[in-house]
């Protein structure tokens, strides 16, 4: 059953035209979430780590700055929790093994430093499945105690969901923001591929990249544009770029309905949940393009079918490293899906390998050809509502072809399966970030 009563997200940069006035404050935001940790977090465990003390002198500072009219940034005060995959000087980072228990870095990763110069109230770590993978590592879907909040962002998406905070880092190479973020009724922004930066964070694989899981999507891409705005992007890319509020919203003219290989497994009240906002948008003049109207479409529907076995091959093979350095080190403490990674990985040969890219790439060019016909692409995170029991982290065959094509996307909690939060997915088109919040804003009016 849920808990307590209906989990209510706390929006963040909604509130801060109230304080310069002193009317509102992120002390005050700050107090709200410590209450809801300490009324939830018991019962949901989204975090390793917590620094109450630490978060109050933090936000004591920003709502001086504010008072002054001199906030570091529109997040400045807001209360965020880091992924226990990502650096933090002044916190353990434990990666959700037992192989880093205790273990300090000496130095923030580049998000938290951007975090930090843009103000942010870092409250706490919150939880990660296994080398943000697959073995999960007992945190509870505030909305429903008996289901997993997803992974492998896990902490981040149930603090968010239930007001715990106003916003987490996450990190995606299969579905770990976005599919989190729709079962637990959290707004989650999955950037471009290289769009952040991802120095200081065990997050080497070729598609996986940081983003926010946050309370409204204003506060998802202010979070990571400030970021954006002070580290830039990974090596070689120009990093997220755009507005550093939300973009005003666009209206669409043409959105494809990508059904993906998971369509026969959706449930039926999602489907129905799916198919009215699809109407939705029907009856105020967009046209919403299913694979029987559109070949450009229906050919990235084919090219997308193995999507996840390419990427869980892609991911084998760049796991040998550090992988294979943690299994010399202790195996003995790593879960059975890591030492099948593992073992998996010493199968593949780098012809194999090759293959895998290759096959990856042909789908990144088909998708390029449908960004000529459509502003965005529309789907669902996950087949239903969050499954019952801790052991999965739920199944990700609707957000892995965002992932293999290295596209930015956001979960919109629009949809639902039995009462239970479900996200409608919005995608856009590498290197197109801002567009397609633009779009998904557009989405966000017309279907409230």
């Amino acid at each position: 059953m849920p808990i307590c009563q209906t989990p209510q997200r706390r929006p963040y940069v909604s509130r801060t035209a109230s304080f310069a006035s002193g009317a509102d404050s992120p002390v005050l935001v700050l107090e709200e979430c410590l209450a809801e940790i300490g009324q939830r977090e018991v019962e949901v465990g989204a975090f390793t780590t917590i620094d109450a003390a630490k978060a109050r002198a933090s936000a004591a500072a920003s709502a001086a700055r504010w008072r002054a009219d001199k906030p570091l940034s529109v997040i400045d005060g807001m209360p965020v929790g880091v992924k226990d995959m990502i650096d933090t000087a002044d916190m353990v980072t434990g990666m959700g093994s037992p192989l880093f228990d205790g273990y300090r870095p000496l130095f923030d990763a580049a998000s938290v430093q951007g975090l930090r110069e843009a103000g942010a109230v870092i409250v706490g770590k919150t939880v990660t499945t296994e080398f943000a993978s697959s073995h999960p590592r007992g945190t509870r879907n505030p909305w429903d105690l008996r289901r997993t909040p997803g992974g492998s962002s896990s902490g981040s998406a149930a603090a968010v969901g239930c007001g715990m905070l106003c916003g987490g880092l996450g990190t995606q190479v299969v579905g770990s923001i976005l599919r989190p973020s729709g079962f637990c009724g959290a707004y989650g922004f999955k950037p471009s591929v290289g769009g952040i930066n991802r120095g200081g964070s065990l997050d080497y694989l070729s598609q996986s990249v940081t983003g926010t899981i946050a309370a409204s999507l204003a506060d998802a891409w202010a979070m990571a544009r400030v970021i954006a705005d002070r580290v830039g992007g990974d090596p070689g890319y120009p990093g997220l770029i755009g507005p550093l509020t939300l973009p005003p919203s666009r209206r669409p003219v043409r959105l494809a309905l990508l059904r993906t290989a998971g369509w026969p497994t959706l449930a039926a009240p999602a489907r129905a949940s799916l198919e009215a906002a699809v109407d939705r948008l029907r009856s105020v003049g967009v046209a919403v393009l299913t694979p029987e109207d559109n070949l450009a479409l229906a050919t990235v529907e084919e090219a997308t079918a193995d999507a996840l076995e390419v990427t869980m091959g892609i991911n084998a093979y760049e796991w040998r490293w550090p992988l294979g350095s943690f299994v010399a080190r202790d195996g003995s403490v790593l879960s059975a899906s890591a030492l099948e990674r593992h073992a998996r990985s010493h199968t593949m040969t780098q012809a194999e390998y090759a293959t895998l890219l290759t096959r990856r790439d042909r789908a990144r060019t088909t998708y390029a050809e449908l960004s000529e016909q459509v502003d965005a692409v529309i789907s669902v995170t996950a087949p239903g509502a969050a499954p019952v029991g801790l052991e999965t982290t739920g199944n990700p065959i609707f957000v892995v072809p965002g992932s293999m094509l290295g596209a930015p996307g956001v979960s919109l909690p629009l949809l639902d399966d039995g009462g239970l939060p479900l996200g409608l997915q919005v995608l856009g088109f590498p290197q197109k970030d801002t567009k397609m919040l633009a779009v998904a804003g557009w989405i966000e009016e017309a279907l409230r």
